[in-house]
């Protein structure tokens, strides 16, 4: 029986960090699960990172978005590739491991921390141990936050480089508590550390190699090259999928139905999936499917390790957070970024922010940043990259947008707000202050949208007027349609949000499974 004719239990749409780690999750609890993935599943052996190439069938061959990403931001529209994957695996293939928990006022109303939403529908309590099974499942290693009073299971971590213990002590003796970060590599033997580059082996855990392939293994099917273009729905339920496969139009059906294509694929295909009786889109009855998008903001800056230091290795290993919630303000985490103050990668870096920025459409003009990214590598040596992780908030006018003349198009609509412009002001305080006595600079002017953590779009909570998902992450519109990537997020939090995807999805996982049983 082929894949079409099967009725499956599941079918998961998305093979990211979310579908990768919910399908894995309900495969081995014996479900019959399909994977349904716009991109192709490649060679095991492909080792690649993210490309600037614009030839939409050489970035699918390398398991990338093909198309650019059109943000209007603050009334500008600029185009440019985002940090997003189209492949097995989804982006989580091309991300640095970095695998953090939140802190308890992220989730939670704290008497001295209040919260942007009033808590999350599911409190920190209630996902601990979620963020436990997901640390063991993702094999994360590093040493506790010495100002986290949450303990959490860490596999130990690799000794720290010349350059790492420098770094330590003199962060250490500024009065920061630096510890080694929180990364899911399993470390076999000869691991080159893929961080930011798709890895040839199984060494780093992402959706792939802790999600698919161990679902696959437990008896779940894959359909690659297949992309998802509507959810046919029959009033309140879903009656079919379909999907463009070998330039066909096909339908797949199933018992239930997950997304998982991310907060900005995800809320675009209920989107497209508007009919008579979803006019605004399916399971969009609060009409809050696709708002309420959020991404994190980067404050990058170069530190210099202390003179002397040798060894010009990047460290990816430090971790701090002094300034997560400084001053009454929910700022965020820093954290080495893995890469040096190198030509290359300074180039790479303001090729982006000019890409981004609203003369972005000049051609030519990128091959201006060759000069000053070589006069950079020259002042910046041996500096190391750091970024502040600068949480930002949810509000309704910033959205994915959908044109159904344009349904290929990936598009969103953000402003950034004076309250964001004002905590990102005190961030660079605290970390100018923060570091004081140590070599640095920051790398920006504006702030600068982390387009690689889209979150929030299809939020959950318990009032159906104000969320378009249930505490369980199932629609509340839609009988057997659940979502399993960072749509549901109330907030974005002030750490990367992976850890948050798969210990959700596994909490999914097991509501589906205790429902079904």
């Amino acid at each position: 029986m082929s894949l079409f004719d099967t009725h499956w239990d599941a079918i998961v749409i998305g093979t990211g960090m979310g579908g990768g780690t919910i399908g894995r999750a309900l495969a081995e609890a014996g479900q019959k699960v399909l994977f349904v993935e716009q991109g192709p599943s490649g060679y095991r052996a492909e080792e690649n990172g993210l490309s600037e190439t614009f030839v939409p069938e050489a970035r699918v061959a390398r398991g990338l978005w093909p198309t650019p990403l059109h943000v209007t931001l603050d009334g500008v529209e600029t185009a440019f590739y985002a940090a997003l994957g189209a492949g097995v695996g989804g982006s989580s293939v091309f991300y640095a491991a970095t695998l953090e928990r939140p802190e308890r006022h992220d989730l939670d109303e704290l008497p001295d921390r209040a919260h942007p939403t009033g808590g999350w529908p599911v409190g920190f309590d209630q996902m601990a141990p979620w963020y436990a099974a997901a640390a063991q499942t993702y094999r994360v290693y590093g040493t506790p936050d010495p100002l986290g009073p949450e303990p959490i299971p860490l596999r130990d971590p690799p000794p720290l480089s010349d350059v790492e213990s420098a770094l330590m002590r003199s962060l250490t003796a500024a009065g920061l508590h630096p510890y080694h970060a929180h990364t899911g590599i399993e470390r076999l033997p000869d691991c080159a550390n893929c961080l930011g580059r798709k890895c040839p082996r199984a060494c780093k855990m992402d959706g792939r190699s802790a999600g698919v392939e161990p679902a696959l293994a437990a008896g779940a099917a894959l359909l690659d090259n297949a992309q998802v273009t509507r959810l046919a729905s029959n009033g309140d339920s879903i009656a079919h999928v379909e999907v463009r496969h070998d330039g066909q139009t096909r339908r797949l059906t199933a018992t239930r139905y997950i997304l998982a294509g991310g907060a900005l694929g995800s809320p675009r295909l209920l989107l497209a999936s508007a009919n008579e009786n979803w006019p605004n889109g399916l399971a969009n009855r609060s009409g809050l499917v696709g708002r309420n998008l959020m991404f994190h903001v980067n404050e990058m800056f170069a530190l210099w390790p202390p003179r002397g230091t040798k060894g010009l290795a990047a460290t990816k290993a430090i971790s701090l957070r002094d300034f997560y919630h400084a001053g009454g303000q929910r700022l965020g985490t820093v954290q080495a970024m893995g890469i040096r103050a190198s030509y290359g990668e300074i180039v790479h870096y303001m090729n982006l922010m000019l890409a981004r920025s609203r003369f972005g459409r000049v051609k030519g003009l990128s091959q201006l940043t060759r000069i000053p990214a070589a006069l950079a590598h020259r002042l910046f040596g041996s500096a190391q990259i750091f970024v502040g992780l600068m949480e930002d908030m949810p509000y309704p006018e910033n959205r994915v947008t959908y044109d159904p003349a344009q349904p290929d198009r990936l598009s969103v609509d953000y402003t950034i707000h004076d309250e964001l412009r004002d905590r990102r002001a005190a961030f660079r305080r605290a970390i100018r202050k923060g570091f004081r006595g140590h070599r640095r600079v920051f790398l920006g002017l504006s702030p600068e949208l982390n387009y690689g953590h889209p979150c929030g779009t299809l939020r959950f909570g318990s009032d159906p007027r104000a969320s378009v998902l249930r505490p369980d992450c199932r629609a509340h519109d839609v009988d057997n349609l659940w979502v399993a990537d960072a749509s549901f997020m109330p907030t974005s939090m002030g750490v990367n949000p992976s850890l948050t995807i798969a210990a959700n999805a596994l909490r999914v996982a097991d509501s589906i499974v205790k429902g079904a049983s």
